[in-house]
């Protein structure tokens, strides 16, 4: 039987120009795992929140949503509470207490569950998900990870029969979105739930999927198998492949059609048969700097109650002009504090900080001119009714000399101009994401601050962003990008480095310094590592690979 059968939905958003949904029909079967992908903006969030209720846009609406055979809007919300499983992209959006053993009951107290079933549901989840040592925790001491993991566990405690996932790993670190995936594959394998999940991270989500839909401006344009829809996609040269795990980009390029490799094992097999020889890649060597440092961190401690615990732990770092330094790490290693602290946010109480060769001794004042910073929730720039008021606003804080000239051209860059008009809140993950840095490139900084700043970005919007990270690195902009993307990072920074509890535990050329990991490299050196050493970038190694004799 189909948990959910669609038929003919199409919807339109208030005001908006063109449907976002175009006639989309399709069925979701009982115990499958759908992988929902598509450009940033395309509709993936718009068809899910139709999944649900409660959760529907508001706006024009034709064709019908079934779900078990009935019309999802005549189940009652209490029903559809308890059987349809909803986790958010934020996981700051769905936590509605203060300790987690209270998050983990709120759904049923808000059901009216038996307090004997309900404690023996919070015992159960807290056991399964391995989160019985936070228990007590209050929720705001959670990393992001561990946050998104009590909001599967709360949802999970109701007991759905179908769980619905829109992009969420988008905040967390490669090792905790792996971990996170293989729960939900678990959840679908061992309890024969339902998942729909919609991702931008298709490196570990795809080989977890049974059917995957591929949706481009409202449409479906594949629905397959993994395998499948990768060689269509190739096949048919569609930008989605850009955004397809690394393995298929190389095998396909190799000719490996039938079938796709999709995983890293599968990549390494496909490479082995070959019979390459091995070679090298030179690692490279620093660049000589000709001037001093942008920013210079010496020995920075900082926390943020008094008689808290160090977030930041005796902390350096130097970032040149025209750099992009890549920091890695785990979430809840303080990689976001030190932005903070850099912009003038926060104010370390040991160490020092220069700008520009400059002691920064105080909060904001001679420097908030000087560094600008993209916030890992990209809402919290926002502050117009309309992204056409806000790009306005940010480029005026420059002066209005060329101010609608350099918001064309902002706008042009991270491809936003159907955005304008619409409230920055009613924008997808991703959609806020480009409209958040249009913003911030317009104030034209010396030193800018990156928190995940490719989170929710199509891989055609990635490089398109990537290349005008290279531009301002040529201006002489010193970049510090923060970043989960370890791809993204790899291809687009000059120096990289790790920082682990409060730290800079390790840093060196991208090159070396990824090449000498295990866990936080790319997809391309974990396949090709032990045929081309030093490869790091999928271009390389199928660079290399078609030399082959």
């Amino acid at each position: 039987m189909a948990n959910y059968k669609i038929e003919a939905l199409t919807f339109t958003y208030p005001g908006g120009s063109a449907p976002a949904l175009k006639e989309l029909s399709f069925d979701v079967n009982e115990g499958e795992f759908l992988l929902v992908i598509g450009r940033s903006g395309c509709g993936k969030s718009t068809l899910l929140r139709h999944l649900k209720t409660v959760l529907s846009p508001h706006g024009e609406r034709s064709g019908s949503v079934l779900f078990c055979e009935k019309t999802l809007s005549d189940i009652p919300e209490r029903e559809q509470a308890s059987r349809i499983g909803f986790v958010f992209q934020h996981p700051d959006d769905q936590i509605v207490t203060d300790k987690v053993w209270h998050e983990l009951a709120f759904g049923l107290e808000s059901l009216g569950v038996d307090q004997k079933v309900m404690r023996l549901r919070v015992a159960e989840m807290a056991s399964y998900f391995g989160i019985e040592e936070l228990f007590e925790r209050d929720v705001a001491e959670l990393s992001g990870g561990q946050k998104q993991l009590l909001n599967l566990a709360s949802v999970m405690a109701l007991g759905p029969d179908v769980l619905i996932l829109d992009e969420p790993t988008s905040q967390l670190d490669p090792i905790a979105a792996f971990d996170f995936l293989s729960t939900v594959k678990r959840l679908n394998s061992e309890l024969g739930i339902t998942v729909i999940l919609s991702e931008h991270r298709l490196e570990e989500a795809m080989p977890f999927a049974d059917r995957v839909i591929v949706m481009e401006d409202g449409r479906i344009t594949v629905c397959d198998t993994p395998k499948k829809a990768a060689a269509e996609l190739y096949l048919s040269h569609s930008p989605m492949f850009g955004a397809m795990p690394t393995a298929a980009k190389i095998g396909c390029a190799l000719g490996m059609t039938d079938p796709v490799p999709l995983t890293v094992n599968e990549g390494r097999k496909a490479l082995m048969e070959l019979g390459l020889s091995e070679s090298l890649i030179p690692s490279g060597k620093a660049a000589l700097r000709e001037c001093g440092p942008a920013v210079e961190a010496d020995g920075l401690f900082f926390r943020y109650e008094k008689d808290g615990a160090d977030v930041l732990k005796g902390l350096s770092l130097k970032l040149f002009p025209g750099e992009i330094y890549g920091l890695v790490g785990g979430n809840g290693a303080g990689k976001s504090t030190l932005l903070s602290v850099i912009s003038g946010v926060s104010i370390p109480y040991r160490g020092r900080l220069y700008i520009g060769g400059a002691r920064k001794k105080a909060a904001f004042g001679a420097f908030e001119e000087r560094v600008a910073l993209l916030h890992q929730d990209p809402r919290t720039l926002f502050s117009a009714d309309t992204v056409r008021a806000d790009l306005e606003k940010a480029a005026k804080s420059r002066g209005t000399d060329r101010a609608d000239e350099r918001i064309a051209e902002a706008v042009a860059l991270m491809d936003i101009a159907d955005l304008l008009d619409r409230h920055p809140y009613d924008l997808s993950g991703g959609e806020q994401q480009r409209a958040a840095i249009a913003k911030v490139l317009l104030t034209e900084p010396k030193v800018l601050l990156l928190d995940e700043p490719t989170k929710g970005m199509d891989a055609s919007i990635k490089a398109v962003f990537g290349r005008k990270l290279l531009e301002l690195k040529k201006a002489g902009i010193a970049i510090l990008l923060v970043s989960h993307d370890i791809e993204f990072c790899a291809e687009y920074a000059d120096r990289a480095g790790f920082m682990f509890d409060g730290s800079i535990a390790s840093e060196n050329t991208t090159r070396e310094f990824f090449c000498e990991n295990t866990f936080y490299t790319t997809a391309a050196n974990r396949i090709a590592r032990d045929v081309f050493k030093n490869a790091l970038l999928t271009e390389e190694v199928i660079r290399l690979a078609g030399k082959r004799e």
